[in-house]
């Protein structure tokens, strides 16, 4: 993909890297076998840890909000999404490290991703120019045609689920994605994404097939 993003992320760290915020007070200290070191960010349905593993190698933790471990709806919510992404696999997003899925707060281990999101970068440091923005549309391309030839749709695509990284952006967070062979979860005429990288088709039809990842281009760039 484009070397501007190579560029970027590997020269001078601009961009910066994923934002770490401090435990809160009830925040597990420890999942697993991996020592959990801070926050890297929060959903509907649980919290991104830091972890660190016993030689000192460093792992993103997603684990289970408490309020919703007894519930067995959003627990299969979360085995859904760790078979999603461990049947998507090449570079196109985050490699599965290990998961439990029958813990009493399920967990998801995946690598860790040294790089800003989309939304951060875009925060920090402006629109896209043009060579960027070439080499960002051209990886997130090769992306979503490696997640569709596995028959997933993400069903959220949006700029705080794309990491930038050294070797070219990296698609995120499956929590709501959908295998079009496996049964589905969403109650009738319920319309699930974040309503402002939706497909148009989907915001007017809930039982619209249109898969809503080219939504994704409503981020401002330049050029």
């Amino acid at each position: 993909m484009g070397g501007a993003i190579r560029a970027t992320i590997v020269t001078g760290g601009k961009g910066g890297s994923l934002s770490l915020a401090a435990l809160m007070p009830g925040d597990p200290t420890r999942v697993g076998r991996y020592r959990l070191t801070g926050r890297l960010g929060a959903g509907g349905m649980g919290v991104v840890y830091l972890g660190a593993a016993k030689d000192g190698s460093l792992v993103a933790v997603k684990v289970l909000r408490p309020e919703l471990a007894e519930n067995p709806e959003f627990r299969a919510r979360f085995s859904r999404e760790v078979t999603t992404l461990t049947r998507v696999t090449g570079m196109c997003t985050v490699r599965v490290i290990e998961a439990d899925t029958q813990a009493p707060r399920p967990f998801l281990v995946t690598e860790y991703i040294d790089g800003p999101s989309l939304a951060d970068y875009i925060e920090e440091q402006g629109p896209l120019g043009a060579e960027m923005l070439y080499g960002l549309a051209t990886g997130l391309a090769e992306a979503l045609a490696s997640i569709h030839a596995t028959g997933v749709i993400h069903r959220d695509l949006k700029p705080s689920n794309v990491l930038l990284t050294a070797g070219g952006p990296k698609v995120i967070d499956f929590g709501i994605a959908q295998a079009q062979d496996a049964t589905v979860l969403t109650s009738t005429g319920m319309t699930v994404g974040s309503i402002g990288f939706m497909a148009p088709g989907r915001r007017s039809s809930p039982t619209c097939t249109c898969r809503p990842s080219t939504a994704c281009t409503n981020t401002p760039y330049s050029g």
